[in-house]
């Protein structure tokens, strides 16, 4: 088992990074928003490591930190919650935010994220409301120029399996409002309006 991946960081998008070790080889990690913006500008990186293996692939996510990790775990183990569900979850909902969400029993907000319904969210809270404490952490998030942000955000939306139409059609809406936009706060706002 992978515990963690650490080297060059080769390629990042908001939706996956390729890290070459040492050896020359190189992973690719599905990887949340959070960790995006804790790697943007980073020439080296060190991701703590989900395996998922299965018969038609083996797929790796990575995450800043062993806390984001922690919470992807307690989320596959929901029923109904697959790894895309939970990257999404975690791209929209971070670490203490996540964490107040489930203790206040907040079904709506989870609602709001794509992919989960009203019985998913219940179970989400039931299954893990003792199970996630919250605890605080700071994950860096830089700014973009409106063009880079904008595009970044598009990649990721469509990455994320949103239409390429319906995304460019949120994103300029959101962009209009408010040019200064960061990338991850154009995700975040994208989700909850898709």
């Amino acid at each position: 088992m992978i515990e963690y991946i650490k080297g060059k960081l080769a390629v990042l998008t908001p939706a996956a990074a390729t890290i070459e070790t040492a050896g020359g080889v190189a992973y690719l990690l599905n990887i949340t928003l959070p960790t995006f913006c804790a790697l943007e500008g980073e020439t080296d990186a060190k991701l703590y490591v989900h395996e998922a293996i299965r018969d038609d692939a083996w797929v790796l996510y990575g995450f800043a930190t062993e806390r984001e990790r922690e919470l992807f775990r307690s989320l596959i183990g929901v029923s109904g919650v697959g790894s895309a569900t939970a990257v999404i979850i975690l791209s929209s909902l971070q670490g203490d935010e996540l964490a107040a969400v489930i203790a206040g029993g907040d079904v709506k907000r989870l609602k709001s994220i794509k992919g989960i319904g009203a019985k998913t969210a219940e179970r989400i809270i039931v299954d893990l409301r003792d199970k996630i404490k919250g605890v605080s952490e700071t994950l860096s998030i830089q700014t973009a120029a409106r063009s880079d942000a904008y595009d970044e955000a598009l990649g990721a939306l469509q990455m994320l399996g949103f239409e390429r139409k319906q995304s460019e059609k949120v994103l300029t809406a959101l962009f209009d409002k408010d040019p200064a936009l960061k990338v991850e706060v154009a995700i975040k706002r994208a989700l909850s309006m898709m």
